[in-house]
C-alpha cells in the first residue's frame, strides 16, 4: 500500500508539472497573440507604432524561434500529460527539439537578447513565460520525470532539419522584406558573412546540447525507478 501510494504521488506530480508546463505556454502565448493583433509592444516601433500590417504581423509572431520552440514544448507537455509513456519515431524527433530549442532559446536569450530589451506590463511577462519559466519546466520536466531512455542518434539528426530550415526561411525572407526575428540574424546590418558565422555557432550549439542530451537521457534510464517507465506507448 506505501508504496502504490508513493507510485501515485509520483504520477500525480508528473501530471501537474506538465500541466504547469503546458499552462504556463498557452497563457503567454494568448496574452503575447493578442498584443501582436492589436499592434501593442509586440512587433512596433520605437515609438510605439505597429511596423505592418495585422496578418503579416501575426505571421511574424510565429516566425520566432522562441514561439516554435514554445509551440512544440506545449504540444510535447499535453502529450505526456496524456499518456506519460508514450514513443515513437516522430514523437522522439519532436521530444528532442522541444528540450533542445527551449534550452538554446533560454541561453540566446540570457546571452544575446536580454540585455537589448525595454518590455514592460504584460509584454514583460510573456516574455519572462517564453524565455524563462517554460524552458526551465521543459527541461526540468524531462531530467525529472521522463520518459528515459528516448534520444538517440538518429532522432537528433533528424531534429536539425528543423532549425535549418528555419533559417533557410528567415534569411530568404528576410532578404525580401528587411526583417529579422533576432538580431545576430540581421544580414542587412550584419552583412552574409557575419551571419553565416551566427549561422554556424547556433547550428554547432544545437548539435552539441543535442548530443549532450542524448547521453544524459540514456544515463537517466539506467537508473529509471520503477519498471513501468519500460513500457511504451508508441503514436
Amino acid at each position: 500500500m506505501t508504496i502504490w501510494r508513493a507510485q501515485r504521488g509520483d504520477r500525480r506530480l508528473t501530471a501537474g508539472w506538465h500541466a504547469a508546463t503546458a499552462l504556463v505556454i498557452a497563457v503567454s502565448l494568448v496574452a503575447q497573440l493578442v498584443l501582436t493583433v492589436r499592434g501593442i509592444s509586440v512587433l512596433v516601433d520605437d515609438t510605439g507604432k505597429a511596423i505592418v500590417e495585422m496578418p503579416t504581423r501575426v505571421l511574424r509572431f510565429f516566425t520566432y524561434f522562441t514561439i516554435q520552440s514554445n509551440i512544440l514544448a506545449m504540444t510535447m507537455a499535453v502529450s505526456l500529460l496524456l499518456r506519460p509513456h508514450r514513443d515513437g519515431r516522430l514523437w522522439r524527433v519532436a521530444r528532442v527539439a522541444s528540450v533542445v530549442g527551449m534550452t538554446v532559446t533560454f541561453v540566446v536569450y540570457l546571452v544575446a537578447l536580454a540585455p537589448i530589451l525595454d518590455l514592460e506590463g504584460v509584454a514583460w511577462w510573456t516574455d519572462i513565460g517564453f524565455h524563462i519559466a517554460a524552458p526551465l519546466l521543459t527541461t526540468g520536466g524531462w531530467l525529472l520525470f521522463g520518459p528515459w531512455p528516448r534520444f538517440d542518434g538518429r532522432s537528433v539528426a533528424l531534429f536539425l532539419l528543423w532549425p535549418a530550415c528555419w533559417i533557410g526561411y528567415v534569411l530568404i525572407q528576410g532578404t525580401e522584406t528587411d526583417w529579422y526575428p533576432y538580431p545576430f540574424l540581421d544580414a542587412g546590418s550584419r552583412g552574409y558573412p557575419r551571419v553565416l558565422l551566427n549561422c554556424l555557432l547556433v547550428a554547432t550549439l544545437l548539435l552539441g546540447l543535442g548530443v549532450l542530451a542524448s547521453r544524459i537521457d540514456h544515463r537517466l534510464g539506467r537508473f529509471a525507478r520503477t519498471p513501468s517507465e519500460a513500457r511504451v506507448d508508441r503514436l
